[in-house]
């Protein structure tokens, strides 16, 4: 999904060395906390390696010299001797190559998991205000599209720049000339390695590709625990840890074949890499033979020509390792921008949280007023209401009138700009958070079509009931969903939705059933039912309302909607307009009082005649 653009350019970073070195520590803090022995392999390989060329070149120097020797009636075996033993060196560059290449593919798989974990956490720490926001919903889409490659890639541009450095400064290069035929014996060489790296690629694809419909199932988990258009369930039915969870152990999954993967491209890269060196070494065993018997001369020249060629390389690679590391910077500034977005106002861990009474409760509002952040308008002004335990309410009025502002701010999802909700004589603010919702559920106008089972979306209203078939079942019979479920190729275990393989799409009305049906489960003491028969028909709703009557007896609940046959059978009646309360009382009452609700309960009694 596309992050929404904002304009406002807030929070970024400049490139410079002030940036570079601000996020440099933190990088390497998160590396470190995410798998500390492979990065430890990494920066061991990656020194190590830095001084491989060194020691080569000294061993280079032993090589000339031992030919210059041998060509003055000196021991001819010292030469081969001294390619031997650069040809160990250059066995150890390539494992040392070969074992820091597993290491960060390792490296790269635990660290893509934490920085995504923590970005989802982060998320579910974040008020409803901040997922409405344009800039901070900008923020999040930035921040999930880049942390999984960009702090591994700053870390690795900082060691490649050491190294680069190491190297410049300790670098004699050594090169051997060699023969047309040279080319044939290398090309024989490579030829396996490349066979097996082409072998490796298309295992590789087929794994990517047979596991491409989990693989959307992990960024569904991740779209969930993201999305506005969630994170009212989430919060309300404390789904956060349990959705994490099963992200974890998809996750896992991934990891073991990913490191199966990158352990066997390690040892067979080893494997035919170093074939193709021994193929390289016997061509320059040859060449050096072939100088020592004055066939060749070998010379300060072409050492000095060596040394230039790999002291430019290493220069180049130092400044396209500092220019990518100006750029990873940036983005992990983008990234530590959101993880440090603050949370004030939604607090579920007051210093000395209230207790509430138990069982229903008085609802109450008190001169209640709010406005949305950054927004002049009242979206509620000055509204006293009062819902006694076991009574149910019914919201009436237009579009924007105020109605789902608010449940936001019943649910602690929102707080009042003035003015206070208590429950049970007890400010709502001054409650820890997940016990005040604890008491509430709701069907949302807005409800989720949850691309999971119809058990689980059942059951997402309390996970705990999940393999209690009698109150799943209970549930579904509450929301009418039963027939629908049974309908359905494997009953409760089918999935939903035509996201993955072998889902089934629901209709309106049925996706809306199962909403009902998991906001029955809960049991909860407040029933908030918003637009809850929009996408039924007629006779469902009848059949809706009459088991509700049934199973709310002893709650209270509140019931939004634009039908008045079902808002007609509360027990009292609210209209909202613009924002204030202008009408309350029985349906008896306000059709007596021929005000606005009987205005419109007579249009559209005339619309069913």
């Amino acid at each position: 999904m596309s992050a929404r653009p904002t304009g406002k350019g807030k929070g970024k970073e400049r490139p410079g060395a002030k940036a570079l070195f601000r996020q440099l520590p933190r990088t390497f803090g998160l590396v470190l906390q995410s798998d500390g022995r492979s990065f430890g392999v990494v920066v061991g390989t990656t020194l190590l390696g830095a001084l491989v060329p060194a020691a080569m070149a000294y061993v280079a120097k032993l090589i000339v010299d031992a030919v210059v020797h041998a060509q003055q009636g000196g021991d001819q075996t010292e030469v081969l001797r001294w390619v031997g033993v650069e040809l160990a060196l250059v066995a150890a560059q390539l494992a040392l190559s070969r074992l820091g290449s597993y290491a960060r593919d390792v490296l790269r798989a635990n660290l893509a998991n934490i920085i995504n974990e923590r970005i989802l956490e982060k998320s579910l720490t974040l008020e409803l205000k901040h997922f409405e926001d344009s800039e901070t919903y900008d923020r999040l889409q930035n921040a999930r599209r880049e942390a999984s490659s960009r702090p591994l890639s700053l870390a690795l541009s900082a060691l490649s720049l050491l190294r680069g450095v190491v190297t410049l400064v300790s670098l004699v290069a050594v090169l051997a000339h060699v023969a047309w035929w040279t080319v044939l014996v290398l090309l024989a060489a490579s030829l396996p390695g490349f066979l097996a790296e082409a072998k490796l690629s298309g295992e590789a694809y087929k794994l990517y590709s047979w596991r491409a419909p989990e693989g959307r199932r992990l960024n569904y988990l991740e779209w969930i625990l993201t999305r506005d258009s969630h994170v009212k369930e989430v919060k309300l039915y404390g789904l956060g840890d349990w959705l994490l969870n099963r992200y974890r152990e998809l996750f896992g999954k991934f990891f073991v074949e990913d490191r199966k993967l990158a352990r066997k491209r390690a040892l067979v890269g080893f494997a035919f890499g170093l074939l193709s060196t021994a193929g390289f070494y016997l061509c320059y065993a040859a060449t050096a033979a072939k100088a020592a018997s004055s066939a060749l001369t070998v010379g300060d020249l072409a050492l000095a020509l060596a040394v230039f060629r790999q002291a430019q390389g290493a220069l180049e690679s130092i400044l396209g390792a500092l220019a990518s590391a100006f750029e990873d910077a940036l983005f992990m500034s983008n990234l530590f921008a959101f993880l440090e977005l603050p949370t004030a106002g939604d607090s579920t861990a007051l210093a000395a949280p209230k207790a509430l009474p138990s069982g229903a409760q008085r609802l109450e509002l008190d001169h209640v007023s709010f406005r949305y952040p950054g927004k002049e308008a009242w979206a509620l002004k000055d509204v006293t209401l009062t819902l006694e335990a076991g009574q149910t309410l019914g919201l009436v009025g237009e579009n924007g009138a105020g109605k789902s502002t608010l449940i936001k701010l019943l649910l602690r999802l929102y707080e009042p700009t003035e003015g206070t909700i208590r429950y049970g004589g007890v400010d709502i603010r001054e409650v820890d958070v997940t016990q005040l919702r604890a008491r509430f559920s709701a069907v949302f106008q807005d409800y989720v079509r949850y691309q999971f089972s119809a058990r689980d979306n059942i059951a997402l209203s309390d996970v705990r009931k999940r393999e209690d078939e009698q109150a799943v079942r209970r549930a579904a019979d509450a929301g009418g969903a039963t027939e629908v479920i049974e309908a359905l190729p494997d009953r409760f275990e089918t999935v939903l939705g035509g996201w993955f393989e072998k889902g089934t799409e629901l209709s309106a009305g049925q996706w809306q059933k199962l909403a009902v049906a998991r906001a029955f489960l809960r049991e909860a003491e407040v029933m908030i039912l918003d637009e809850p028969t929009a996408s039924i028909d007629a006779e469902a709703e009848a059949a809706l309302f009459e088991r509700f009557q049934q199973l709310a007896k002893g709650k209270s609940a509140i019931v939004i909607s634009h039908r008045f046959s079902t808002v007609r059978m509360a027990d009292r009646i609210a209209v909202l307009e613009g924002g204030k309360l202008t009408e309350l009382g029985s349906h008896g009452e306000l059709v007596a009082q021929k005000g606005r609700y009987a205005r419109l309960f007579e249009l559209q009694a005339r619309g069913y005649a």
